[in-house]
Formats: structure tokens, C-alpha cells, sequence
């Protein structure tokens, strides 16, 4: 069994949610955190926005958001969700009948801006196409692009104005007795969207997608999302994330489940833990590191390992993780298995060594939750 101890101090209470379905990927109740993207080409290169969905998926989202910013993109879907191993999101902005086309074409979920979608009258016909092709919705707040009357009424986009459109929009779903949706509040500033994320919470029990938008490129987006979304996971908030890159699509998901993995919320694949490196290093830390998690992506079991320079901190580590390595001297180091001293392995072997036993021990994993499943 991977080594991955439960502390009571580590645990975090998430909100208590309604459930709703995305195609068929549960979303809120008691479901895993899904991990979202959203593809960046161009709708109607059919092909070529098959092949980003596919590596996304093949990556881990759970579910893929596609923009139909006009027909042609909106009828496109069709192939794309045939071809599709993941539900795809519709996103839509500024024609309802995006939407109505979108669902036709076997969008799984639509999702809506309040602040550009159109009158009410507009909202019941996309609730009804939603109804009619077992379509859930998202309503999609965005500090950016509130609804003028709001902005009228407080002055600028903030967190009141932020719940306020929403909570608008979700009685209007529900005056119409729809009731598979979700909502995001979202804003690109960290502390705009904190705020609106925890007062939506405490207003109501509809599924939360977390996002920090238009958050900038792989590195500061990364960590404008990590602060933003770590927050709200932290307190328990957030039935669903995006990471909203300047990036692949890919690099978006990978960063998601980092997130979640910091916060032991989810884990997918091998978590390394390793020491940025000194003077003291056994071998070349920097360049191992770089060189597994590329070698280590094909593994998609939960586990952890350890790659750490000296002996300073390194047993203490591995005795934390499923494999481990710690550099020694003479060209040398100590190999460790499910937290203890198994052997030396020579500094030149260690990758290739390093890679068989993660896999010999993610096999082990997959044979023994295959067990417990089938007892």
C-alpha cells in the first residue's frame, strides 16, 4: 500500500454540496475534485482541437471546455464530443443560440457568462435546450464583464455584485425548475475572487468551480493560482478547478493536480519530493529531477518518491515516501523502499533503477487496490 499517512491536523472539511453530473463525471457530494482545461484552438480545426482534448485527457482532465464563439464552431461540436473520452463544457458568450446549438451538437454542460448572455427570456431558452438534451449548466461570473445594472448599483465589480449576479441567475434556473448547475465567481485578482468564492459559498449549496482568470503565463499564473485556489481548497471550497494559463492546456492540468496534491486532496501519478541542492550534493539533483518527471509521466498511480542530495535530510524523507533515493559518496547513494534502506546503487544507474522500481511498486498498488476491490 503507497505511504500516504492521514494526519488529523492535515485533514480539511470540504463544503457540504449538492451533486450534479457533468456527462458523466459527478461534480460536488461527497466526488473528487475534477480537474479542468479548456482548449486554445481555433473550434472549426476540427482536428486539430481533437488532439488537444485527447492530450488533455490523456493528461487527466476530467473535463475539457471548448469555446463556440459562433455557429460554425458551435455546430463543430458534434465531432468533437463524438470523438471526445471526456465531457466537454460549451463555453458561451453573447448568443444564446450558441448554446441551443451547442447542446444539439452533445455538449455536456453550457456554460454561461450572466453578463453577456442576453435577457431572461434568453436564459429559459437555453435552460430548456440544457433540459431537453441532458445538458447540466455552469453560471459564469466574471468580475470583467458584470451586468450593468450591478455595476450601477455598486460601483465597480466586488464581491456583492459578484454573488449578487449570480444568485440572480441560479433563481432563474430554478424558478424554471432546473437544478443541474454549477457556479464560479471568478475575477483575475486573488483577493477579488477569495472574497466573492466565500460568500458565494455561505449563500448557497449549488457546486463551486474555483478558477482565478486570466491568471498569466505557465510561471506567474501558476502561482497567482496556487495562492488563489490553494486558499479557497484549503478552507474547504470547491467542487471543481481550472488553472487559467497563458499555456498548453496540458501545463494547465498538471498544475491543477499539483494543487490538489499539495493539499492531499487528490493525487494522480508520482509526487516527487526533492531538495533544491547545495554544496553538499551526492549527485546531480537539479537534472535527475527534470530528467523522472519526464521519464515517470506514462505512471499514473498515486505514489511518492524522494530524490534528495545528502544525507542531511534525505533518510528522514524517505522514510516518508514510497521510493527513495539519497545521495552519498563515491559516486554512490542509498536506494530506499517503502521507507526503508534496501541498497546502494551507483550515481550513474540510479534513473534507469529509479524508474523500475516506481513502477515495480505502482504495479504493486494496482494489484493490491484490484484485490481489495474484488474482496
Amino acid at each position: 500500500m503507497s505511504l500516504n499517512p492521514i494526519r488529523p491536523w492535515r485533514n480539511i472539511d470540504r463544503r457540504k454540496s449538492r451533486q450534479i453530473h457533468v456527462g458523466k463525471v459527478p461534480v460536488g457530494g461527497d466526488a473528487p475534485i475534477s480537474v479542468q482545461t479548456m482548449t486554445n484552438t481555433i473550434t472549426t480545426d476540427i482536428p486539430a482541437t481533437i488532439k488537444q482534448v485527447l492530450a488533455a485527457a490523456e493528461a487527466g482532465a476530467d473535463i475539457v471546455r471548448v469555446s463556440a464563439p459562433d455557429e460554425a464552431s458551435a455546430r463543430a461540436l458534434k465531432e468533437i464530443c463524438a470523438e471526445s473520452p471526456v465531457p466537454i463544457v460549451a463555453d458561451i458568450h453573447f448568443h444564446y443560440k450558441r448554446a441551443i446549438e451547442a447542446a444539439e451538437s452533445g455538449a455536456a454542460c453550457l456554460r454561461i457568462n450572466p453578463g453577456n448572455i442576453g435577457d431572461e427570456t434568453r436564459v429559459r431558452e437555453v435552460i430548456k435546450a440544457a433540459k431537453d438534451h441532458g445538458c447540466s449548466i455552469r453560471i459564469g461570473v466574471n468580475a470583467g464583464s458584470l451586468e450593468k445594472h450591478l455595476l450601477e448599483k455598486y460601483g465597480e465589480p466586488c464581491p456583492d455584485a459578484m454573488v449578487e449576479s449570480g444568485l440572480e441567475h441560479i433563481k432563474i434556473l430554478e424558478d424554471n425548475d432546473f437544478h443541474e448547475y454549477k457556479i464560479s465567481v471568478k475575477a483575475s485578482d486573488v483577493f477579488l475572487a477569495a472574497a466573492a468564492y466565500q460568500q458565494l459559498s455561505e449563500a448557497t449549496d449549488a457546486p463551486i468551480h474555483l478558477g482565478i482568470t486570466e491568471a498569466g503565463g505557465l510561471v506567474s499564473g501558476t502561482i497567482k493560482s496556487a495562492i488563489g485556489l490553494g486558499n479557497l481548497l484549503w478552507m474547504g471550497i470547491g467542487d471543481t478547478i481550472r488553472v487559467s494559463l497563458s499555456a498548453d492546456p496540458v501545463e494547465e492540468v498538471k498544475v491543477g493536480y499539483e494543487i490538489l496534491k499539495s493539499l492531499g486532496l487528490r493525487h494522480r501519478g508520482v509526487n516527487i519530493i526533492s531538495c533544491p541542492s547545495c554544496a553538499r550534493q551526492g549527485f546531480d539533483v537539479i537534472k535527475t529531477v527534470e530528467t523522472l518527471e519526464k521519464r515517470l509521466e506514462h505512471v499514473k498511480t498515486p505514489m511518492s518518491l524522494s530524490i534528495i542530495g545528502c544525507v542531511v535530510n534525505g533518510p528522514g524523507e524517505a522514510l516518508m515516501t514510497d521510493v527513495g533515493f539519497t545521495g552519498g559518496g563515491a559516486g554512490s547513494g542509498m536506494v530506499y523502499l517503502a521507507g526503508k534502506q534496501s541498497h546502494k546503487m551507483s550515481n550513474d544507474q540510479m534513473v534507469d533503477h529509479i524508474v523500475e522500481q516506481v513502477e515495480l511498486k505502482a504495479a504493486e498498488i494496482e494489484a493490491a487496490a484490484s484485490k481489495d476491490a474484488a474482496e
